[in-house]
């Protein structure tokens, strides 16, 4: 593990557009610069806490620094894990501290939801909570969203790190390695994994719209009948 002092250093290069310049990539460049490979690490926790922040941008460029011999490739796969773990336990957190009673209560105020729905969501969890966290470790913005759950429903908290453990470093090892191979065009990672992210957030707001238009569907049936 090699730390050096400035963004700049940590990714400097003959080709023009290989830096990260301003924005996220370039947050995250000024702190692996200054802290490396923990820095990596840093910035994957914080991804994993707001899932605004990619880390489909986060994860090349410390595979970037580590091709260019600034940074250790095995500390940064080790580091960024070790982010993605601490940070799904703040989440995990904030969902215990959420709690089961919270949560129903707040359910109850959303339109259309019914403690029946709830509860099958509940039996759910119980039954694929597992593969559930591991599989969505490997999803874009689901792999920070499912932790709220697994609070909620208070998963044992050794099963849940295992499995995001798993799943992390399954994940960050696919994008520090491809960082690491395309080197100055480790911006295609970033572009083409900002390509997934939308088409997941797409896919997750037709369930949604589905889902609403079917309850809408059967509230005049439900008046008739009545």
């Amino acid at each position: 593990m090699i730390a050096t002092p400035h963004a700049s250093a940590l990714l400097a290069t003959s080709t023009e557009h290989a830096e990260p310049a301003g924005g996220i990539a370039g947050w995250a460049a000024d702190v692996m610069g200054g802290l490396g490979a923990p820095g990596a690490g840093l910035t994957n926790l914080v991804d994993t806490v707001l899932p605004f922040i990619p880390s489909e941008v986060i994860l090349p460029i410390a595979g970037f620094a580590a091709g260019q011999g600034r940074l250790s490739l095995p500390a940064v796969i080790l580091w960024t894990t070790i982010g993605s773990i601490v940070g799904s336990w703040i989440v995990y957190a904030a969902g215990a501290l959420l709690g089961r009673d919270r949560t129903r209560a707040l359910a109850a105020r959303i339109p259309f939801v019914s403690p029946h729905e709830l509860d099958r969501a509940e039996a759910w969890f119980e039954r694929h909570g597992r593969t559930a966290v591991l599989i969505a470790r490997m999803v874009p913005v689901v792999r920070s969203l499912i932790s709220v759950p697994a609070g909620i429903q208070r998963m044992p908290l050794t099963a849940f790190t295992l499995m995001t453990a798993v799943g992390s470093l399954v994940w960050n090892t696919a994008f520090v390695l491809l960082g690491y191979w395309l080197g100055d065009n480790w911006q295609l990672v970033e572009e083409y994994g900002g390509w997934v992210s939308k088409g997941v957030v797409a896919v997750a707001l037709l369930v949604v719209a589905r889902w609403f238009l079917v309850r809408m569907r059967r509230r005049p049936s439900a008046r008739h009948r009545g």
